[in-house]
């Protein structure tokens, strides 16, 4: 009997040993790589293998919707969760500000009250913060709560890391101090109606596109202390360095850096 379970033993100790050694089983390290995808994305075949990932909102521009919202807020969740600092399931909403060209669009807004005075539908900081607030409102009620209803996922935003993505190839206000302090009325409007619903904002960028659309924030404005997501770098070694660069806004710290890896938007987090 002694001799029989001590063989057993050493089969099992080998069998045990094998496993351990093969890649890809249970054994192998999580990746504690994230994600971010879109309305790019909703024909692709998405990363199996994901600590967290990041889901555009809108298709592009402010005004419009994911079309795979549902199917792709279902997807982050299923995340592993490997990196603790980072929620599972975030999401990122396109910001702009086409207050220059106020009367190409429909949603330039003709009234409100806001911190920056009364909106008149004029080319202001007012009416720009206005916009800002009213894009926000928008995207979460008419373009998130359907989808993550339909996708069975948590539904209240405050479950959420909201980033806004501020980006040169969207339309902004351009050429002097001024509108770059109404681009950042913009910006103050979508985070002050996110934070009045409790969700966790930060914003999302390269530091020469943000001074190029936003410049210096003050130290007052709501923008102030919001985590960084830096973009522009091409390797994850690049993306760790990211890490290090100054924060998009004061009193904030870089806690997310994006790179891009056969083809996919993968981030790092800080």
């Amino acid at each position: 009997m002694r001799k029989r379970l001590r063989s057993v033993l050493l089969v099992a100790t080998a069998v045990a040993t094998a496993v351990l050694a093969v890649p890809g089983t249970a054994s192998a390290a999580p990746t504690t790589a994230g994600y971010d995808v879109s309305y790019p994305q909703c024909k692709a075949s998405l990363p199996s293998d994901r600590a967290f990932a990041v889901v555009g909102v809108n298709g592009g521009l402010s005004t419009k919707a994911n079309p795979c919202l549902s199917t792709q807020l279902s997807w982050a969740w299923k995340s592993s969760g490997a990196v603790r600092a980072q929620p599972k399931a975030q999401l990122y909403l396109n910001t702009a500000n086409p207050g220059e060209v106020r009367d190409q669009v429909v949603t330039w807004p003709k009234d409100g009250s806001t911190p920056y005075g009364t909106c008149d539908g004029s080319n202001s900081a007012a009416c720009s913060y206005e916009y800002g607030w009213e894009r926000a409102s928008n995207s979460v009620t008419a373009f998130f709560a359907p989808a993550a209803q339909a996708a069975r996922v948590e539904t209240d935003i405050d479950d959420y890391t909201w980033w806004l993505d501020v980006e040169t190839m969207n339309t902004w206000q351009s050429g002097s101090s001024e509108a770059r302090a109404r681009n950042r009325a913009t910006l103050e409007g979508m985070t002050d109606y996110l934070a009045s619903r409790d969700a966790r904002v930060g914003l999302y960028s390269t530091g020469k596109q943000w001074g190029q659309i936003v410049g210096t924030v003050p130290g007052d404005s709501s923008l102030a202390g919001l985590p960084s997501w830096l973009a522009g770098a091409t390797s994850l070694s690049g993306a760790k360095a990211n890490c290090s660069k100054a924060a998009l806004v004061p009193g904030s710290k870089v806690t997310l850096t994006q790179y891009v890896q056969n083809g996919w938007d993968r981030n790092y987090s800080c």
